[in-house]
């Protein structure tokens, strides 16, 4: 072999180098146009509609949120009209309620003073009776031992009881205005 000649130039290939490259550049090229770009297109292509496609279901998705947002806003100052109503109907059925058991309260009680009343007026008049019963049977009872007479007789003691129950009533009327008292009164 030679050894470089002075004649060809080492930057310049030689020719037959430059056709082989040239046929397997043209090669790639017609294998990277119809085979690769065009995957490469429908790649970019998909991840353009899918990004677009995203962006617009996001905004979809956005505005679907700002909406049910709004709904929700909505059904919450409905929701608060309606506890404000139910808390204020439910205070003036405790104020019902609350003066309902008042009146009963004072019901019953007006019943129960009266029917203390009424006992205590029952009571009173059988004391009444009861003293003056004890108050008859010491009058006679003393005046047997004063007049020193026998009252044993039965009709003879309750006429001398009724005239000194009498006298007694007589005294009590006087004292409370003058105005007689009658047997029946008692």
């Amino acid at each position: 072999m030679n050894i470089l000649a002075a004649t060809e130039n080492p930057l310049i290939p030689p020719l037959g180098e430059i056709v082989i490259g040239i046929i397997a550049f043209g090669a790639v090229y017609l294998v990277m146009r119809l085979l690769v770009a065009p995957r490469f297109e429908q790649v970019f292509r998909a991840r353009r509609e899918a990004i677009e496609g995203g962006m617009e279901r996001a905004e979809a998705m956005q505005a679907e949120a700002a909406e049910a947002l709004e709904k929700y806003r909505a059904q919450l100052a409905e929701a608060r009209s309606e506890a404000a109503q139910i808390r204020d109907q439910a205070r003036a059925e405790g104020q019902q309620i609350v003066e309902e058991l008042r009146r009963q309260a004072q019901e019953e009680s007006a019943r129960i003073v009266a029917r203390g009343e009424e006992q205590l007026a029952t009571a009173r008049q059988q004391i009444v009776n009861e003293l003056r019963g004890q108050v008859g049977a010491l009058a006679v009872e003393l005046a047997g031992r004063i007049l020193e007479e026998s009252l044993a007789d039965e009709a003879r003691r309750r006429g001398t009881v009724d005239r000194f129950l009498d006298e007694l009533d007589s005294i009590a009327a006087t004292g409370d205005g003058g105005v007689p008292v009658s047997r029946g009164n008692r």
